[in-house]
């Protein structure tokens, strides 16, 4: 509140308003401590009797569980229908599946035994022939175009790459005849392989690689072959197809070494017995990564082609090698997957070649595409009810024929389906139409759903209406007058005729009396109490009213919730009550509405407790709300006395306090003094009462009071408020005296007044304006980021612009141009933008910007008025001004000034809109350029006119010319940006080398714009203006814009350079004080030629009427910056009229302040 607020605003009637907000939370209530014996209120409803309700819902909960009952019956009975006909659709599929692949893998099986059979015939026929015509017997036979007959054999079966093998049984005696037989007979076929297979190896190759003797590999010998025990009988391999493919050569290699090839030696044993072919388990490609299993079938070659001979002696043996997936690629059509084949043999011990037992394999079939899975049971157990299982191959032979303990190699298929194949056969139908059934359910459940919400409308109208009423009733009654009130109502409901429902109009105990008739026509008597002991406090902020002129409306709230907030809390732990908030005057009693003993004790202590806190968070709200946050203050009343307190009926009941005691605590506290506790005689009695004599002490002069006369009142001693080292708060908080009282020094933290302070780890108060700054141009950098697409880019190939682009011979002003061309505002651009809040510029962005700032603070000379301090007061005007600007934003097109401009959101073009704003706020660089320069445009400034510094010849005015200050602080500033030191700033801030000079082109013109002496700048600019705002038509619309977007950059610094002269009277006199100062030291000190003091007050007539009105009325337009035009102007032309009234007095108080400095 002002300092010139009147007290009658205040001493009427004062209204209690309560808000969920101000109650803390329980984290708070936990943390009191001492002297918290305030319980929390927690709103409950009101108790209503409601026994036909209950009978309604009772049978409604019953009908709605008979409906859910029935529908999940219904449901479940359809949903096991339908899951039960799609598992039969599944076994039915799959025993399809699985008959067909056996019946097609035992054709192929059959059909290769039999192309088998017929081979081996083939060569005993043919053998027995040419033995008879060369008078040879077995086993000196080598098949003659072995190649071409393997290959048909193998065009025969239909299986690809298989292994054929011709192998003749050599007796123990016949071994060195028959390796003399086979070094002639190997070489012939080999040759001839290599030509029908085309191999690249010659026969002289392959014949090199060859063991000449038949041999078997010594595991006693590391496996290095040898030629077989001498006694013993062996079954070389002679003929191999193909050759090329084999990985060795294996020829001569008997088939009866157990340990080369264990499953083909007890394959041949059992054929030897029952002279049949048999079939086993090998494995292909052995000797590399891709080794899988084979099937390895050995069929007999008799002396003779008659088979059905008794004397028939088995001579040879021929077999052939294949992959299983053979049996099983081709079986089903594309489409059908997910069965899975188990392949098991008989006899464990007859498995893999290479050492690697094993009897069963599993393979997936899918279609017409077959894959190998391991080999062991891989089926999921689950389908073990649905194998199907079959022999593969009869090989037609009676087991008996087998010596004891020898094993049938019976090949079993177990066909099993797969969780895929199952999948596929399931259909969403069971969901659908247990669905249907549910939603027939629901349709019915919400038909009476409906019905019952006609029949509850009215009632739940009127519960909630009452609800409604006793929430408000709970916000602005305390608890006890609350319950009187439910109490009286309930009372006059029983005398009440013709009512039905519990609940009337609450209103209706309201009833304004009619004065004109009787006194009482209401019907009851008002309710309202004596309190004949009440502490009342009055706490005002001092200078709120000149800050807020200076602020934003949201600053402003941020402001008053934080502090009023945390007064609340306060307020809370002591039992203070909250009477209201008038203004910026904080109201508050202790004593009611419950009595409170030594409530004067108590509001001291809140009053105390509350002129802290406000210090320590304006001293913190300085780094978000800006210059001279921290300089407002707490200025305290507090009076003692008996207060009436009731609820005044009326068109809108509050409980209110009205008295003497009212008044005298208002007057209390607008004859205080900021940071201090006023004291009335009748509360320092009470404190002397308590004991507490010692907390106060008597002021030096007596106040006069309306009504009262003189009053002998009372200071509540300060305490030495613990802070820490190096803060500057407010220098009354560590003395002890002030003007003409001494406070004598005692032990107050025994009385428990003394409160810890925390000033924000003791920041200075450059240091907090720095932060403040900080956050201003942060927050400008997110959106430059955001508009690149959150895009940051090192800018190493723009060193070379940075140090040359601007050192061409010339000075910063004569690169000043009447045009910057601005970027032109896209609708796409604007929907390829990030959110702001979400972009991270970088610590070392941020550090560097802190740094740059705390620099630039710096350079700042300790000028009464050109400092940082006043670079950061038109900074705050800069910011302002360009939150007025109307700022597009996609999705709603408006953010700020919409009812200036008559626009409906969904009829806004945005591309019209950014040109309403001359696209300034489109483009995040531009409007971090404008406060970038507000910034630095006093950097170094030596507090006196560039008029003065060219009279003087300094070494910047030789230099400059003109506009020395200002291009000086250009320099300066510019020079340190681009040095090495912030690389990752300027990263932020451009990207182009068109951004970059975009961005010196503004903050030249910018700071520029600030000289308002020059007059040839200055009829420049009026010219500039004149083309800019007159009616004449512009040849080029964007040429248009950019003119007048450069000329609104600057009358915004402008206006923002001398914005105390068009905010509150208070701002004003505190900037002109500074300025005056300033200017009569430079004139004491010899640097000026006249005394401003002689024509202060008339140049200060003239600098309103010539200059500061006619820029705000130019703000105005420019139709750009809303309010905050009307503002401006109307506070110029009330700062000049004040000025015309009291100037010369403030002129003559300026003089003694700067002689009394001295």
């Amino acid at each position: 509140m002002s300092d010139d607020h009147s007290i009658s605003s205040k001493k009427s009637n004062f209204t209690f308003f309560s808000s969920v907000s101000s109650i803390p939370n329980r984290d708070a209530l936990d943390s009191v401590g001492k002297g918290c014996t305030r319980q929390r209120e927690v709103y409950q409803p009101p108790k209503v009797a409601k026994r036909e309700e209950a009978n309604i819902l009772g049978a409604k909960i019953f009908v709605v569980l008979i409906i859910i009952l029935a529908a999940s019956a219904v449901g479940a009975s359809t949903y096991k229908l339908v899951k039960e006909q799609e598992k039969s659709s599944f076994e039915n599929q799959f025993a399809g599946f699985a008959s067909e692949i056996i019946i097609v893998s035992q054709q192929k099986a059959e059909q290769l035994f039999s192309a088998l059979d017929a081979f081996s015939k083939n060569i005993a026929s043919q053998a027995a022939t040419e033995n008879a015509l060369r008078n040879t017997s077995w086993p000196f036979y080598a098949v003659p175009d072995w190649s071409i007959k393997a290959n048909g054999l193998a065009q025969l079966t239909g299986v690809s790459d298989p292994d054929v093998v011709f192998s003749p049984i050599v007796k123990a005696e016949e071994k060195d005849k028959f390796n003399e037989f086979a070094a002639q007979a190997v070489p012939k076929w080999y040759q001839e392989s290599v030509e029908i297979e085309r191999s690249q190896m010659t026969a002289t190759e392959l014949w090199q690689k060859t063991i000449p003797f038949i041999h078997f590999y010594d595991p006693e010998n590391n496996f290095q072959p040898g030629p077989p025990p001498a006694n013993n009988e062996s079954i070389p391999v002679l003929h191999i197809y193909p050759a090329r493919l084999r990985p060795g050569i294996p020829v001569m290699a008997t088939l009866l070494d157990t340990v080369y090839a264990p499953g083909s030696s007890a394959l041949i044993n059992v054929s030897r017995i029952i002279r049949k072919p048999v079939m086993g388990f090998t494995v292909i490609d052995v000797a590399t990564d891709s080794a899988t299993p084979g099937s390895l079938i050995i069929q007999p070659i008799f002396d003779t082609a008659n088979s059905e001979a008794d004397d028939r002696k088995v001579v040879a043996f021929t077999g052939i090698r294949l992959h299983w997936l053979d049996y099983f690629k081709n079986v089903l059509t594309d489409g059908e997957l997910g069965v899975i084949v188990v392949l098991q043999s008989a006899c464990p011990n007859i498995g893999f070649m290479g050492g690697k037992a094993s009897s069963v394999v599993t393979y997936r079939v899918d279609g017409k595409n077959a894959e190998y899975l391991g080999d062991s049971d891989l089926h999921d157990p689950k389908y073990d009810g649905m194998e199907v299982t079959d022999v593969f191959v009869d090989l037609g032979f009676d087991e008996t024929e087998l010596p004891q303990g020898a094993c049938v190699p019976t090949l079993t298929l177990h066909v099993y389906p797969s969780e895929d194949l199952e999948q596929s056969i399931h259909t969403s139908n069971a969901i659908e139409y247990t669905g249907v059934v549910a939603a027939s359910f629901i349709f019915t459940t919400l038909v009476f759903l409906l019905y019952d919400y006609f029949v509850r409308r009215r009632q739940t109208k009127v519960m909630e209406r009452i609800t409604r009423q006793d929430k408000i009733m709970a916000n602005v009654f305390p608890t006890a007058i609350r319950n009187r009130l439910y109490q009286s109502h309930e009372k006059k409901l029983k005398y009440r005729d013709g009512r039905n429902s519990e609940h009337g109009d609450f209103n209706e105990d309201f009833e304004i009396a009619d004065f004109e008739g009787d006194s009482h026509i209401s019907g009851s008597a008002p309710m309202a109490d004596l309190f004949p002991s009440v502490s009342i406090v009055f706490a005002d902020i001092v200078g709120f009213t000149a800050w807020s002129s200076a602020r934003e409306p949201q600053q402003v709230f941020v402001l008053l919730e934080t502090i009023y907030g945390a007064f609340d809390k306060i307020a809370y732990r002591h039992s203070v009550f909250k009477v209201e908030t008038v203004g910026d005057c904080y109201v508050s009693a202790v004593g009611l509405p419950e009595p409170v003993h030594k409530h004067t004790v108590v509001a001291c202590k809140f009053a105390r407790e509350c002129k802290m806190k406000m210090m320590e968070l304006t001293l913190k709200l300085e780094v978000s709300l800006g210059p001279e946050t921290g300089d407002l203050d707490l200025r305290t009343g507090i009076h003692s006395g008996q207060v009436t307190a009731g609820v005044l009926r009326g068109e809108r009941s509050r409980f209110q306090l009205f008295g003497d005691t009212m008044n005298t605590a208002a007057r209390m506290e607008q004859t205080g003094e900021p940071h201090r506790i006023h004291l009335s005689q009748a509360s320092a009695d009470l404190l002397k009462e308590a004991g507490l004599g010692r907390w106060i002490m008597p002021r030096s002069t007596k106040i006069f009071v309306k009504g009262k006369g003189d009053m002998q009142t009372y200071w509540l001693r300060r305490t030495k408020a613990r802070k820490p080292k190096g803060s500057d708060m407010k220098n009354d908080m560590n003395t002890v005296a002030e003007n003409d009282e001494e406070e004598e020094s005692y032990n107050m933290e025994e009385a428990g007044l003394v409160f810890n302070v925390d000033t924000d780890q003791g920041m200075t108060k450059i240091e907090r304006l720095v932060e403040w700054n900080v956050e201003v141009l942060g927050s400008l950098l997110q959106q430059i980021i955001a508009s690149r697409g959150g895009v940051v880019n090192d800018i190493d190939t723009l060193s070379r612009a940075e140090k040359s682009i601007f050192r061409q011979g010339g000075t910063v002003l004569d690169e000043f141009t009447p045009i910057i061309p601005l970027k032109r505002f896209e609708v796409d651009d604007l929907r390829a933008r990030r959110r702001p809040s979400s972009i991270d510029i970088g610590d070392e962005a941020k550090s560097q910007l802190r740094r740059y700032l705390s620099e630039i603070a710096g350079m700042y000379r300790e000028n009464p008025f050109h400092n940082f301090h006043h670079a950061s007061h038109v900074t705050a005007s800069v910011k302002k001004l360009l939150t007025r600007i109307v700022k597009v934003e996609e999705g709603n097109g408006l953010a700020v000034n919409s009812e200036l401009l008559g626009l409906v959101n969904n009829d806004v073009n945005l591309n019209d809109l950014a040109r309403h704003g001359y696209g300034i706020t489109s483009d995040p660089l531009t409007q971090f350029a404008v406060v970038f320069s507000a910034i630095i445009h006093d950097v170094d400034h030596p507090g006196v006119p560039n008029a003065q510094l060219v009279k003087e010849k300094t070494r910047n005015a030789e230099i400059y010319k003109k506009s020395v200050a200002e291009q000086n602080s250009v320099e300066l500033a510019w020079d340190m940006l681009m040095s090495g030191d912030y690389s990752a700033l300027r990263s932020c801030i451009y990207q182009t080398e068109s951004d970059l000079r975009r961005f010196r082109q503004l903050v030249v013109n910018t700071v520029m714009a600030t000289d308002i002496v020059d007059k040839e700048l200055q009829t420049l600019r009026k010219n500039r203006w004149e083309a800019a705002f007159s009616n004449a038509p512009s040849s080029s619309a964007e040429n248009d814009d950019d003119r007048k977007a450069t000329i609104v950059i600057e009358h915004l610094i402008q206006a923002s350079d001398v914005s105390h002269t068009m905010q509150h009277w208070n701002i004003y006199k505190e900037w002109n004080e500074k300025f005056f100062m300033e200017c009569y030291g430079a004139y004491k000190a010899g640097r000026a030629d006249s005394d401003p003091s002689v024509s202060w007050y008339e140049g200060e007539i003239g600098f309103f009427d010539f200059y500061v009105i006619p820029l705000a009325k130019k703000l105005d337009r420019c139709g750009v910056f809303g309010v905050s035009s009307d503002e401006y102007l109307n506070y110029a032309e009330a700062n000049r009229d004040e000025w015309i009234r009291e100037g010369q007095a403030l002129v003559q108080q300026y003089i003694a302040k700067y002689n009394s400095m001295q």
